[in-house]
Order: structure tokens, then C-alpha cells, then sequence
């Protein structure tokens, strides 16, 4: 080989390790991108971010736990009825969960859906003491914090703040809504007799708005 032709050699030579090393840390960059990369479902809140609080996932997490224990919890509509009108405060310490402005009781009973306005229908209870009005609420916009203070088990000092108080009990709602009520012809329901499960906070004894945790129409 000539001198000039070894000159010319080398520089080939450099150029082709250059681009097998710019090859191979291309390879190594996208190997670790893949290790970083967090695959985020749609519709669901990333979780990027360390810590972030998704109020969806909570609401999914925290429903079948508050269901669970209003079921095991709850009282016959008359009995409760008749403990209300004999002396609410100790009907609260036996059968309720404090809350902000009146205790949050379980409740089942089976009744015959009556008239309803927006979602909200009123429900005729065999036994139960004169005067007592029971409605029960069925969405689209479902009401209150009930299902959230339910249990007694969460509180405003497990979250960073009001807002994320609040949106916890707005998806424990729709969470509800999902898996209880999503299956149910809300919009037809009067002349129909139901079985329902949910809890209500008390602020008439004689006025009750149910927020199931089960709802079921019989004969359907």
C-alpha cells in the first residue's frame, strides 16, 4: 500500500467508528427512555407526577370499602324510624357515624318508588311511622358528602386541602353511580319496587335523602 493510500484509509476508518459510536449511544438513549416511560390508560389521571392525588382513583379505591360496611351496618328503615322519633341524639350514638352537621346513618328497606323530580324519587315504606318522608336519589348529579363520611374512616386531615376534600366525595359519588346505578332505568323507576342499601345524613328525622349503595328493582 502507498503512503497516500494508507492516508486516505484512515480517515474512513475514523469516520466508520464514529458512526458505530453514535449508533450505539443512540441505542443505549432509547433503551433507558423505555425504562423511564410510564404508560398512563386513558381516561385515568397520570401518575407522573410523584404524589399527585387523582380523585378518580380514590373514588374507585374507596367505594366497595364504604359499601361493604353500610351493608353490614345498615338498619331497617321502620326500627330507625321509631329510634328517630323516640330520641334522635341517642339514635345517632347507636346506630350513626358523626358528621359535620348531623350524623350519617345506614339504611335498607324495601318501598314502591312514588313521584320523582329530578332524579330524586320519593319512596312509600310498609311500617314506617306516619310523616316520615324517604327519598332517594338517583342521579345525574348525586348530593352531599353522605357516602364520603359514611364510614367515619376518612377525614379533611388525610388530604392537602378543601378542594381535594371535596373532590374525594365527588368521586366516591361517581363511583357509585357506576357501579350501582349505571345498569338501572332512573328515568322510569315510579310504580316500581326496589330493595335499596345507602346511608343518609340526618338533618330532619322526619326527612330523609338516601344515597344508595345498592339499588336493585324487582322483577327486572
Amino acid at each position: 500500500m502507498t503512503a497516500e493510500a494508507s492516508t486516505h484509509a484512515r480517515p474512513r476508518a475514523r469516520k466508520k467508528r464514529g458512526r458505530a459510536i453514535a449508533a450505539v449511544v443512540v441505542v443505549m438513549v432509547a433503551i433507558a427512555i423505555g425504562w423511564d416511560t410510564h404508560v398512563v390508560e386513558q381516561g385515568a389521571e397520570s401518575d407522573a407526577q410523584s404524589g399527585q392525588f387523582s380523585a378518580e382513583r380514590y373514588g374507585q379505591e374507596q367505594f366497595p370499602e364504604i359499601r361493604q360496611s353500610v351493608e353490614s351496618r345498615a338498619v331497617d328503615a321502620p326500627e330507625l324510624a321509631r329510634a328517630l322519633a323516640d330520641n334522635a341524639s341517642a339514635a345517632g350514638e347507636r346506630y350513626g357515624v358523626a358528621g359535620g352537621i348531623g350524623p350519617i346513618f345506614p339504611v335498607s328497606f324495601t318501598g314502591t318508588v312514588g313521584e320523582g323530580k329530578s332524579g330524586i324519587y320519593t319512596i312509600d315504606i310498609p311500617d314506617m311511622p306516619e310523616g316520615t318522608r324517604v327519598r332517594v336519589q338517583t342521579g345525574p348529579a348525586i348530593n352531599g358528602t353522605a357516602l364520603r363520611d359514611a364510614t367515619g374512616d376518612i377525614s379533611f386531615g388525610q388530604f392537602t386541602n378543601q378542594i381535594e376534600y371535596q373532590n374525594a366525595g365527588a368521586a366516591i359519588n361517581n363511583a357509585m353511580k357506576a357501579e350501582v346505578l349505571e345498569g338501572v332505568d332512573t328515568a322510569s323507576l315510579s310504580g316500581k319496587t326496589v330493595e335499596v342499601t345507602g346511608v343518609f345524613q340526618m338533618i330532619n328525622p322526619r326527612n330523609w335523602l338516601i344515597t344508595p349503595v345498592a339499588l336493585e328493582v324487582q322483577g327486572e
